[in-house]
């Protein structure tokens, strides 16, 4: 699966003000990444507010990407819950057709046992009819995949990696360690891209990539070439602007940023609401 290595962007979903899926500044922001040199598009992932989209909307808009993005990168779609059962019946009957992974977040609020991660996963993975990745944000969740949990389920014929969003960089060097050679780490936290990478992840799927494609690509193809130096340059301009895009919760942030350079409004849906004027000033100030 190398052509899940480097940058992959998070898609946010752009909304009128009216609160209905932008298709138009949808496909804005398809060209605008791609043409930045982002690897490959992520669709309905936890930056494209999924919780709030209607079955209906997921499905035009994979349908719109799929479309835009005209076979120029791989996809990944995101079908995850906390529903086991759920999360198969929603992959049995969404069209894959061209996408190259699912994207499937741990369960979330139901807090299972590690065992209870590995069967739920297994599960998923037994039904997709294409590779899966796993995605451990526990920050979301509640509940974290430990290594030894990522390293279990690594095993498995059809899962092919994971997002690592733990924060926590030993737990993700215990991941690196132990991995089998062809199982993908990526980084699921922007900051810790260039450190991951210096241990043998792949590269990020990224937040602030939907809004700086060009240089966050640049910084990852750095950091995988060895330059860590240049890498670190590009990293170093991200300091003060990513505690911002978390500050009133993701993707509010980089939605302003997005307004910011004029590819979207920055409208979100409840329970989420439009970045304060006080945060909108900061990182226009930053852009």
């Amino acid at each position: 699966m190398d052509k899940l290595r480097g940058t992959g962007v998070a898609l946010v979903t752009p909304f009128t003000s009216d609160y209905a899926v932008d298709y138009d500044a949808l496909r804005r922001l398809v060209d605008f990444t791609l043409d930045g040199g982002v690897e490959y598009l992520v669709i309905n992932g936890t930056t494209a507010e999924s919780p709030t989209l209607t079955t209906e909307e997921k499905a035009e808009i994979l349908r719109v990407v799929r479309e835009q993005a005209a076979d120029r990168v791989p996809l990944v779609y995101g079908i995850g819950g906390n529903d086991t059962a759920a999360v198969v019946r929603t992959i049995q009957s969404t069209d894959l057709t061209g996408i190259s992974a699912l994207l499937s977040a741990s369960p979330y609020y139901n807090k299972p046992s590690q065992r209870g991660i590995v069967a739920h996963y297994q599960r998923i993975a037994d039904a997709s009819p294409v590779p899966v990745l796993l995605y451990n944000v526990p920050g979301r969740t509640s509940s974290n995949l430990t290594a030894a949990t990522t390293l279990q389920l690594a095993q498995h014929p059809n899962i092919i990696g994971i997002k690592e969003a733990s924060g926590n960089l030993e737990q993700c060097i215990a991941i690196a360690a132990a991995k089998p050679a062809d199982f993908l780490l990526i980084s699921g936290d922007d900051m810790m891209t260039t450190s991951l990478i210096s241990f043998g992840a792949v590269g990020i799927i990224s937040v602030l990539a939907n809004a700086f494609p060009r240089r966050f690509s640049d910084m990852t193809r750095h950091a995988l070439a060895g330059d860590f130096k240049a890498a670190s340059q590009l990293l170093f301009d991200f300091v003060e602007l990513n505690p911002l895009m978390y500050e009133e919760s993701n993707p509010v942030g980089v939605k302003a940023a997005l307004a910011g350079l004029g590819i979207c409004a920055a409208t979100v849906r409840l329970p989420l609401v439009e970045a304060t004027e006080g945060l909108q000033m900061r990182i226009q100030k930053l852009l």
